[in-house]
């Protein structure tokens, strides 16, 4: 009987991770939606007790954005410090990595050893998030009882992080859209006042611009905001 309903449980923590992941949308700004994806992960996860959320790039920095707990911060240290463990791995390597348990797993020892000894971890479940040139992203999930991960934590898991994923990157997209439309309208200000100022025309307004951009090797957009903020005051 057990059995029989195990299909249709599964089915339906699918469809309400999927509906969990689609209210992300909404969401204002990226911060926001990591956080939360790191909130429902340490629930929709069977064995999870906790989460986070790992950002790595190929300078071998490691983040963490988004956490539940302060061990996934801290594990992410460990990993910073000794450039291994399962949450790099899975960001970089794999797209999963299980840790059954700490004690005995030996394919991190300098991370065993210092995350055995600075947290109770002893389960993690690593999911690649994204790759996206010199960055990429896990989203991980942790326990502090050995063994706590099964085949169901995993295909859950990966439901749930190419979901994330999607928001995710739809919430960066919509950011950086944003950004490009600010970053528009301040120029567009600049060359108005340049315009207006130097009796020049839009072209040369922003030739202008890059010019000066350039000479003092300033990002264009800095040189609009401080060309506007300046006349302004």
């Amino acid at each position: 009987m057990v059995m029989a309903n195990e299909p249709d449980e599964r089915e339906d923590t699918h469809l309400r991770i999927a509906e969990l992941v689609r209210g992300l949308y909404n969401r204002p700004d990226v911060d926001t939606v990591i956080a939360e994806l790191a909130e429902h992960a340490a629930v929709e996860i069977p064995g999870a007790q906790y989460a986070g959320i790992t950002i790595t790039r190929k300078s071998k920095s490691v983040e963490t954005p988004a956490a539940t707990n302060l061990y996934p911060m801290l594990l992410d240290k460990i990993q910073q410090r000794h450039q291994e463990g399962p949450c790099l791995t899975a960001a970089w390597d794999e797209k999963i990595v299980y840790v059954a348990d700490l004690e005995t797993d030996d394919r991190f020892p300098r991370y065993r050893r210092d995350a055995l000894a600075e947290t109770p971890i002893r389960s993690i479940m690593a999911f690649q998030l994204f790759i996206e040139g010199e960055t990429m992203g896990a989203l991980n999930v942790y326990s502090e009882t050995p063994d706590s991960f099964d085949d169901q934590s995993r295909s859950i898991g990966l439901v749930f992080a190419a979901h994330s994923s999607v928001a995710w990157n739809a919430a960066r997209r919509d950011e950086q859209f944003q950004r490009a439309l600010a970053s528009r309208d301040i120029i567009g200000q600049a060359k108005g006042m340049i315009m207006e100022r130097y009796g020049v025309d839009a072209v040369q307004a922003f030739d202008l611009l890059r010019k000066l951009s350039q000479d003092s090797n300033v990002p264009l957009i800095k040189i609009a905001t401080e060309f506007v903020e300046t006349a302004q005051s």
